[in-house]
């Protein structure tokens, strides 16, 4: 492999091996389309935009899954309120069994898998990047629709891994209306290009507040560039989502799959021609 390999071979004159790294289900296990939730850095809300569109899809009326690959700081299982809930293997101990909420959404998180679910995972990156990629091989998941894939923020190994691992259909960047947004946007977008990801869009979260006398939007954040942000690399914007407290509410109390959330319509229909 050349030593400025960018993993792009389709623009590459080199004539190393072309290796593929996909892993394979376990067997019995299926999983239709895979989607990333992404971001150039912590805070902006993947771990909620990921519960919202898997609770979409479900209402929907598909099957599906949340692979929380945020190892280090897994938040899925308390959002769907399975926080005290452990997983366990299959009947002849080959693999494991996804957590079920009760909307039927399959999920797998390393919180499921610890003893107490607030033990920290002092790991290094390799054995982290293992740690997903088993999520992927060693689950037996039920007939999944769509699978949305919680990753951390960056362009570490975990993104790596998740990018090279398995078979991702479509990628949604998450945003924050900050002005760092661009280079947030940015660094995502390459990583994508260079490993020859469709990117889906863009979400903005925390886009707003509206005022609860006159339904005016506030900009907390100052007025979002996102549109001219997304026109700049050619990408649709998903959905701007508000701050809201009944959101907030719900988290905690881990009844995501309460929530409507009609700002996520445009998002579901662009998952949903997958």
């Amino acid at each position: 492999m050349a030593e400025n390999c960018s993993h792009n071979c389709s623009s590459c004159g080199s004539k190393c091996e072309k290796k593929d790294f996909q892993v394979s289900l376990h067997e019995g296990a299926k999983v239709k389309k895979v989607i990333g939730i992404v971001s150039g850095k912590g805070g902006v809300g993947k771990s909620l935009v990921t519960s919202l569109l898997a609770c979409k899809m479900n209402k929907m009326g598909y099957k599906s899954a949340i692979l929380d690959a945020d190892i280090t700081g897994p938040s899925i299982p308390e959002s769907f309120g399975v926080g005290s809930e452990r997983a366990i293997t299959t009947d002849d101990g080959n693999c494991l069994k996804p957590v079920v909420t009760d909307k039927g959404i399959q999920l797998m998180s390393m919180n499921l898998l610890l003893e107490n679910e607030n033990d920290p995972v002092v790991w290094r990156g390799p054995v982290i990047a293992g740690a997903v990629k088993q999520f992927w091989t060693d689950v037996m998941w039920q007939d999944v629709d769509y699978m949305f894939v919680d990753m951390p923020p960056g362009t570490g190994d975990v993104p790596l891994t998740v990018f090279q691992s398995l078979p991702i259909d479509g990628i949604i960047i998450v945003s924050s209306p900050q002005q760092l947004v661009r280079v947030i946007v940015e660094k995502a977008v390459k990583m994508a290009n260079m490993m020859n990801i469709p990117i889906l869009g863009l979400i903005e979260n925390m886009s707003y507040v509206k005022c609860p006398d006159c339904d005016k939007k506030i900009f907390v954040f100052g007025q979002s560039n996102i549109e001219n942000i997304a026109k700049s690399f050619n990408l649709p914007v998903l959905a701007r989502l508000p701050m809201e407290s009944t959101t907030s509410a719900a988290i905690d109390a881990g009844d995501v799959e309460s929530l409507e959330i009609p700002e996520l319509e445009e998002a579901s229909k662009v998952i949903e021609k997958l």
